[in-house]
């Protein structure tokens, strides 16, 4: 990954016979005879630090050191802006700190190494928006939720950790708030989810703004591979939003890109004379996926809330 710090440890993969153990271990062991192999390395491991070394593993750790941001004004945003989602019909889910193990890589397009791996089949959620796709998805399988007659609508607020590598960029850091929404739906002909689910979530993202920061947003939309007719998808959204005092624009189409399917967009606000590029969104297969059904349809959408604070 161009985004990763070099590590020098990664020559250890290119010694002689350490393909055949790492193909022994993620090919011809079990996922528990794995976990129990790896449970019992970092057992053996762990108590050979030292306090002082447990220290300097702390200082050299960007994972594990405590944000900049005010908690007492994070808790605050999260407390709105879920309150102005579940008025919308986005229900609040309090989210598990860990997902299963590959919950990015397996439906999207996520290298795994910008993920925490972690034992016992898990990794650190570093995108909610998957971990709320399988909930769903999992409601649905269980005939506990059905989407045919209403859309499922979430929403949530987590704590993010990715594992690339931003050196002194600004705005990127280890690890952050996200306020994150999914809308699960049935194709209906005419784009007719597409439509209303995009909607929903623009409105809801409009109280957010008006509301809490009384700034306006400019959303942009971009054409992405995945639709039969992404650029009908893009003209319809469009014409649907012409009555809605949010101002929309399209940029050039990013085909090459296949995590989102037909359309991506950008929001983009302007709060004390500064501007934000705060969040973004689109149509995902996730759910086409997990269930086999090519008639299901998927809208998830992000905002960061410590660049807001921050």
């Amino acid at each position: 990954m161009s985004n990763d710090r070099p590590n020098h440890d990664e020559r250890i993969t290119r010694e002689p016979g350490i393909e055949a153990i790492i193909e022994m271990l993620s090919e011809r062991i079990s996922g528990a005879g794995l976990n129990t192999l790896l449970l019992e390395v970092f057992k053996s491991r762990a108590p050979r630090s030292t306090a002082s070394e447990l220290l300097k593993k702390y200082q050299a750790n960007r994972f594990v050191q405590p944000a900049s941001v005010n908690p007492l004004e994070l808790k605050q945003l999260e407390l709105d802006v879920l309150r102005i989602a579940d008025s919308r019909s986005a229900t609040p889910v309090q989210l598990s700190p860990v997902a299963p193990l590959g919950a990015c890589s397996a439906i999207a397009t996520v290298d795994q190494n910008k993920v925490i791996s972690a034992l016992r089949g898990t990794e650190v959620v570093s995108d909610a928006t998957n971990l709320l796709a399988l909930h769903i998805c999992d409601l649905m399988k269980s005939r506990i939720r059905s989407n045919r007659d209403d859309f499922i609508r979430f929403s949530t607020t987590h704590r993010h950790v990715r594992a690339q590598y931003f050196g002194s960029a600004p705005g990127m850091l280890p690890h952050f708030h996200l306020f994150c929404m999914v809308t699960s739906g049935i194709d209906r002909g005419s784009y007719s989810f597409e439509k209303q689910a995009f909607r929903e979530h623009i409105s809801v993202y409009q109280d957010i703004f008006q509301t809490l920061f009384h700034s306006e947003l400019e959303i942009v939309l971009s054409i992405r591979d995945g639709y039969k007719d992404a650029e009908g998808l893009v003209e319809r959204i469009l014409q649907d939003g012409e009555q809605r005092s949010v101002k929309t624009s399209v940029k050039e189409p990013n085909l090459n890109n296949p995590y989102y399917k037909g359309l991506q967009f950008t929001i983009q606000t302007t709060i004390n004379g500064r501007e934000f590029m705060i969040g973004d969104g689109g149509f995902v297969d996730w759910s086409q996926q997990m269930l086999g059904n090519k008639k299901e349809r998927m809208l998830i959408s992000a905002i960061g809330l410590d660049r807001l604070l921050m």
